[in-house]
């Protein structure tokens, strides 16, 4: 445990202020991952504490249980361990969300616990995520959870990796330890055909290239992990993406009739003609509202009411989309889903898809494989068990809107429903991402890794 004296402690509480950003400053949603004792909550603690994100009172809380514990200053990682269970056992079992800022950009930090059997709580935490760092002990390397944790990120397709190779001042600041495991690491992120990642040597209990740059480590000469936050491009090109929009509410009044919902990629217009899905019926849009009023032009993320030219047939669970753009669509298709839930998932099973806004009776076809996620080999399987991933295929009682997962994150993921008492059995993701064509990497290697 990483431990902040009280004198410290004290002159930072009182200086600590959260800044004031404007809304429209850029947000980095990002979720950290690591192994049991690869100390994640000590990373994450520093992260906060030296980028002046904690409150007062967040502070004092923390610095009463430090003393309840023993410990003569504050225990870093008691920053983010906050449920009772976890601080008495040393351990991260829930996903928590942190929030924080820094004179440059928002952060909605996703926590994960690093045990096996936690592994469901990383794809929640990580699905919503653009980056994950994956924490590792200088001293281990490269274990089967650093990979495990590497197969969930390249799954769900998130954009930019970060390994924090932490405990440098373990092994005497080595570059010779630290650039053996980042070789290894690049071998293992080939394999997965992931490409956007960067390196870090860290220390999470002295400090070092988290916030402040390292005086013990003058050979890497990357960004600290916070300035690589900080300037990881964010967001994504809603012109290039195919326009989706999932009806989730039809709105009428008397001489009103508008089509709530939130777009999930793309970019509408006024006098765009559109097809209505999965009928393949086709309209014009005459009208854009939002919460700020009309607009002529709206883009992903935004949630609007669409008004169209024709009194068509239009109804939650419908998607809207240009033409010649339209998604597949589908009453069996193959997925790969991670299993959430203890009871497991086989063939002939009777569940619920939850696709976007639309929710349809479903039968599990067969369980076609199971991942091996130090391998990558698809072992053979007829169900999966809780955290296990593997490849699916499902029917569907009615026609399915999709897109594969690689080409668009929303309407290519869904849940698996226990149809009898609503439990979340599983997330999925259409086809098979983990095995599509390495992504190419946007800027050449320097002397932490390759970078983002």
């Amino acid at each position: 445990m990483s431990v902040v004296d009280n004198a410290t402690m004290s002159a930072a509480a009182s200086a600590v202020l959260v800044p004031t950003l404007d809304r429209d400053v850029e947000m980095l949603r990002f979720a950290t991952a690591g192994s049991v004792d690869d100390g994640k909550s000590t990373l994450v603690g520093r992260l906060l504490y030296d980028s002046k994100s904690v409150l007062t009172d967040t502070l004092e809380a923390v610095d009463r249980a430090s003393r309840d514990r023993g410990t003569d200053g504050v225990e870093l990682a008691l920053l983010t361990d906050g449920l009772r269970a976890e601080r008495e056992q040393g351990i991260t079992i829930d996903v928590a969300y942190r929030y924080f800022t820094t004179s440059k950009r928002k952060f909605v930090l996703a926590d994960t616990p690093g045990h096996v059997q936690y592994t469901r709580n990383m794809v929640t935490g990580a699905s919503t995520a653009e980056l994950v760092v994956i924490l590792i002990d200088a001293r281990k390397g490269i274990v089967e959870q650093t990979r495990r944790h590497l197969a969930v990120a390249a799954l769900l397709d998130v954009r930019h990796l970060v390994l924090a190779v932490n405990k440098m001042d373990l092994v005497d600041f080595n570059e010779t330890t630290f650039l053996a495991i980042a070789e290894e690491f690049a071998a293992a992120a080939e394999a997965f055909g992931v490409r956007d990642y960067l390196v870090i040597p860290v220390s999470a209990h002295l400090g070092d290239n988290v916030v402040e740059r390292s005086t013990s480590m003058p050979w890497y000469t990357g960004p600290t992990l916070l300035e690589h936050l900080e300037a990881v491009p964010v967001g994504f090109d809603a012109w290039i993406q195919p326009a989706r929009l999932p009806i989730q509410y039809v709105i009428r009044s008397t001489d009103y009739r508008g089509y709530a919902g939130q777009l999930a990629s793309g970019v509408i217009e006024i006098d765009d003609v559109v097809v209505i899905m999965p009928s393949g019926m086709r309209t014009t849009i005459v009208g854009i509202d939002t919460f700020d009023g009309e607009v002529a032009l709206a883009h992903a993320p935004q949630s609007v009411v669409v008004r169209l030219a024709d009194d068509i047939d239009v109804g939650r669970g419908d998607l809207i989309v240009h033409p010649r753009q339209e998604p597949r669509v589908v009453r069996e298709f193959d997925a790969t889903v991670c299993q959430l839930s203890d009871r497991r998932l086989s063939a002939g099973d009777r569940v619920l898809i939850k696709h976007t806004t639309k929710v349809v009776k479903a039968v599990v076809g067969s369980v076609n494989h199971r991942l091996d996620v130090v391998t990558l080999e698809h072992d053979g399987a007829d169900s999966l068990g809780l955290n296990e991933i593997g490849g699916v295929t499902l029917r569907v009682a009615g026609p399915l809107c999709v897109d594969d997962y690689a080409d668009d994150r929303l309407t290519g993921s869904f849940l698996v429903i226990d149809e009898h008492d609503g439990q979340t059995l599983a997330a999925g993701l259409v086809g098979d991402p983990i095995r599509r064509p390495a992504r190419a990497s946007n800027s050449p290697s320097d002397s932490g890794g390759e970078s983002s």
